[in-house]
């Protein structure tokens, strides 16, 4: 039976986990969630049953649901073939779940769609305030560590995390010319088929006015 993804096209978490399909090449299934229509699909019981925390992603696989898409990605390359998501010398595995945890963590659960809700009309400030502000650490950070990619110049679960939230930065109008290093990352992670084909303009809740 082929893992089933409860998602939303835009949402980053989702996407991470799009990624780690489509790099490992295994095939799933899609049931989206529309966390906009009729207050939010997501706020079901029946979604509620999947994941207790009623966000996206929930992911039925092997018989178990996981949410969390760091937790799922781990899993995904735990179990299936393919490139490793997480280098096998320690320290850039640690500075692997750094980079994804500063992301994952520090950065976009500030942009979730519950919490800018509550912000009204200072939405667009607040995302761009704390984007910036996570982006600051980010970009020196990524001085050190990158090579072609997030962490030398294998694709890593960074990658799969940095690439949405630059998506994310970029709906808010944030400005990259101010992370040099983030932006070069990000264009050379959207030249591969992985992150094009998991991207929010190709999916199949994706609405007709942002599909590519």
């Amino acid at each position: 039976t082929p893992p089933i993804l409860h998602g939303y096209f835009r949402s980053s978490c989702s996407w991470r986990v799009r990624i780690a399909f489509a790099l490992k090449g295994v095939e799933y299934d899609q049931l989206p969630v529309n966390l906009i229509k009729d207050g939010g699909q997501q706020l079901t019981e029946e979604y509620k049953a999947l994941n207790p925390m009623q966000q996206v992603p929930a992911v039925e696989i092997d018989g178990i649901t996981l949410s969390q898409s760091l937790a799922v990605i781990q899993y995904i390359d735990e179990t299936r073939p393919g490139p490793h998501l997480l280098p096998a010398d320690p320290k850039a595995r640690a500075q692997v779940r750094m980079i994804s945890d500063l992301i994952a963590s520090g950065i976009q659960p500030l942009q979730n769609l519950y919490v800018i809700q509550k912000m009204g009309a200072e939405k667009m400030q607040w995302s761009q305030h704390f984007i910036n502000r996570g982006f600051q650490a980010l970009e020196p950070i990524l001085k050190q560590t990158a090579g072609k990619y997030c962490v030398g110049d294998e694709i890593s679960m960074a990658d799969i995390c940095l690439v949405p939230q630059v998506y994310n930065a970029e709906r808010f109008k944030v400005d990259m010319g101010k992370y040099p290093t983030i932006k070069r990352l990000n264009e050379a992670l959207l030249e591969i088929e992985a992150f094009q084909v998991s991207h929010p303009s190709r999916q199949p809740d994706t609405p007709d006015d942002l599909r590519a």
